[in-house]
């Protein structure tokens, strides 16, 4: 999974960054532009208000220059594949579709994307130019040799499109108490010498790396600096936490620092549950048949009932029941549940096939559909096995700051089935809060789509 990109105080180029967001934008309109031309030989009046329309949507543009060729290309496709299904479907409900040629409007929808990836490559080829354009690079120090400043030197280093030199590091305490540093990191001055040596060195940024603990040292620094003209951040110690969806806000004008929230807020969270509804509509309808032969069968092949509803912790933490085809003899769900593994004898014949494809999951659609759960999210555990985790790894319920899923980022990356260990559940739990920090759509249907071939050849659900 990849990173979010950086923003400019931890290195990234504000000009290059302006730049991308318009050059996609602008690659659709140029697109849409050059199809005009071809076709009709001028640029009549539908195709400028389609432009602003288009621009509007795609208006700032996503940022692919950290991302490889590949995956830009899956990302330029998604997104142009929402707006050109919601420009088909106003101009088809408004009769505005008339305007256009039929062989026009085939022939941008496929070379807008196309156009929209070239460009994108022409940005990374030239970025190294743009950065010669611009002069020197910018002289930063940062105050503080620590874990989360040796980090964030080591990123800025790092990064291709960083446009911060970063000179070395501002400490008083002594060479033994220091981390052992690195073949390009340098001690530079002692915290009392910062003034001057940023004034000597002409340097531009500041970076304090200091715990939030030092207030009054941090304090008389900044009182020190006032002298200077060097742009100066702070990285609080707080940052160093397990951070998910962190972001800055602000409650009744009161600026704060999310720690820990969920990325379904907002739009987001509309998206996420329109999708669900969607999703589970279709998959129901389609295999409904196949419902009614599982149902009947396992029926007819053991004793007990057809659905086993067992209780799981959903969003907030909160119980609730979770359907599944019966697979075993026995439907429990107590204070003491025993994971399935291979060769369980509580298994039934049937059971065994349908946890090898998770057949046995399909009902659980119609938690989605009420709610209690989701189609992509961590997946739910029995409440017995949640009490015991919860006490073993740290950050564990924050995954049920999200509801549960069918299917998840930890069931595609190898933790599917039985985790019989404590590693491996930390395992898991580390890929579900991976999926919290970096949640989009994408990623959703990127899941969804793996979920579909590990169920073909993967033999290690129980």
């Amino acid at each position: 999974m990849r990173p979010r990109a950086q923003h400019a105080s931890t290195g990234e180029d504000d000009v290059l960054g302006l730049i991308e967001s318009a050059v996609g934008p602008c690659a659709l309109v140029l697109s849409l532009w050059a199809t005009a031309f071809f076709f009709d030989g001028k640029l009549s009046p539908p195709y400028l208000i389609l432009a602003v329309v288009v621009f509007a949507l795609s208006f700032p543009g996503r940022t692919h220059l950290r991302s490889s060729a590949g995956h830009m290309l899956l990302k330029i496709s998604f997104n142009w594949a929402w707006i050109a299904g919601l420009l088909l479907l106003t101009g088809f409900a408004t009769g505005y579709l008339r305007d256009f040629t039929r062989d026009a409007l085939v022939t941008w929808l496929w070379a807008a994307p196309l156009t929209e990836f070239c460009a994108y490559l022409v940005l990374r080829a030239t970025a190294p130019w743009l950065f010669a354009l611009q002069g020197p690079r910018q002289r930063a120090v940062i105050v503080g040799m620590n874990e989360h400043g040796m980090a964030l030197a080591a990123r800025i280093r790092k990064s291709i499109y960083s446009r911060i030199h970063v000179l070395g590091f501002v400490d008083s305490r002594k060479a033994s108490r220091l981390p052992q540093l690195s073949g390009n990191s340098e001690l530079l001055a002692g915290l009392d010498q910062l003034a001057d040596f940023i004034r000597g060195h002409r340097v531009q940024q500041v970076y304090l790396s200091l715990p939030m603990a030092a207030q009054p040292r941090i304090l008389d620094l900044l009182d020190g600096l006032k002298d200077t003209t060097a742009t100066i951040y702070f990285l609080p110690d707080m940052l160093l936490t397990d951070l998910i969806q962190g972001h800055a806000g602000s409650i009744c004008g009161m600026p704060l620092i999310s720690v820990c929230d969920t990325p379904f807020r907002g739009a987001n969270g509309m998206v996420k549950r329109a999708s669900d509804i969607l999703l589970s509509l279709l998959i129901l309808a389609l295999v409904a048949p196949l419902l009614l032969l599982l149902a009947v069968a396992v029926k007819l092949g053991s004793k007990g009932p057809v659905i086993f509803k067992q209780r799981r912790y959903g969003l907030d933490g909160k119980e609730i029941l979770v359907y599944k085809f019966r697979s075993m003899k026995v439907t429990e769900d107590g204070s003491d549940i025993r994971q399935a593994v291979e060769g369980d004898p509580r298994i039934t014949a049937l059971g065994a096939l349908m946890r090898r494809t998770s057949l046995d999951e399909l009902p659980q659609f119609i938690n989605v559909l009420q709610g209690r759960m989701s189609v992509v999210g961590p997946r739910p555990h029995a409440v017995a096995h949640n009490e015991l985790y919860r006490k073993l790894i740290k950050g564990y319920m924050v995954r049920h700051k999200v509801r549960p899923g069918i299917t998840g980022w930890a069931q595609v990356n190898g933790f599917r089935g039985e985790t019989n260990t404590l590693d491996k559940m930390r395992g898991r739990i580390e890929l579900d809060l991976d999926y919290l920090r970096n949640w989009s759509l994408q990623l959703d249907l990127r899941i969804i789509a793996r979920t579909m071939r590990l169920v073909l050849k993967d033999g290690n659900a129980r």
